[in-house]
């Protein structure tokens, strides 16, 4: 799951940044308004963690446009106008939440999880894949009841097929939903973590389409 994260400030950004790549997200992280417009506008997203206090283009004007433009991607705001008024002014802006800082952590990547959720029309924490039950929240997987020991990025791959399950993804949307900006992608990559996913959950769990990319069928 790919987050584009629009905070200003170094400190809190880059504990945002960390804690959230931890949760298994792949974060873009834009310091200014501006930078964040251009990266939506050539980026799907999933979900955008945006403050409200920005230079340049202003956290309200930014996420104005971006409804302006028809995109409804999950918007969870933070800021420190923590002002029932100014809670009001983000969410008719077209916010899905708000959290006020100063925040906690395991708080917004919880609120960023269930936002998610939601935007998929999904209410349940598990994803189930015949005998697989795999929790993106606890980050838990677990295959005919033992669990199972898997990578980030093995976690990462396979959270993306199964919210996608059915449904043939490439390669490079792969990489995207597992890969921030900054963070260097070897060209076999997503090869190895397909065939690291296949020894744990079974060799036939995930099928290559050729010149297409990888799908898991649906049960």
């Amino acid at each position: 799951m790919r987050i584009l994260l629009v905070e200003d400030d170094d400190l809190i950004g880059s504990g945002l940044e960390v804690g959230l790549r931890n949760a298994f997200f792949a974060v873009d992280w834009a310091k200014d308004g501006q930078h964040a417009k251009l990266a939506l506008s050539t980026t799907r997203y999933n979900m955008v963690v945006l403050d409200l206090g920005l230079p340049g283009l202003s956290g309200t004007s930014l996420l104005a446009h971006l409804r302006a433009q028809g995109n409804p991607v999950p918007v969870l705001v933070l800021t420190a106008r923590d002002t029932t008024a100014d809670r009001i002014a983000g969410l008719d802006a077209g916010a899905d939440d708000y959290v006020g800082k100063p925040f906690d952590l395991g708080e917004v990547i919880s609120r960023c999880r269930a936002l998610m959720r939601r935007s998929q029309s999904r209410a349940a924490e598990n994803l189930v894949w015949q005998d697989l039950t795999v929790n993106p929240a606890a980050m838990t997987a677990v295959k005919g009841g033992a669990p199972l020991q898997l990578t980030p990025r093995e976690f990462g791959v396979l959270v993306h097929l199964l919210v996608h399950v059915g449904e043939p993804q490439r390669k490079a949307k792969i990489e995207e939903s597992i890969y921030g900006w900054d963070e260097e992608v070897e060209s076999n990559a997503i090869e190895v973590y397909v065939s690291g996913l296949r020894k744990k959950i079974g060799m036939d769990a995930i099928r290559t389409i050729r010149g297409v990319g990888y799908v898991m069928e649906k049960p």
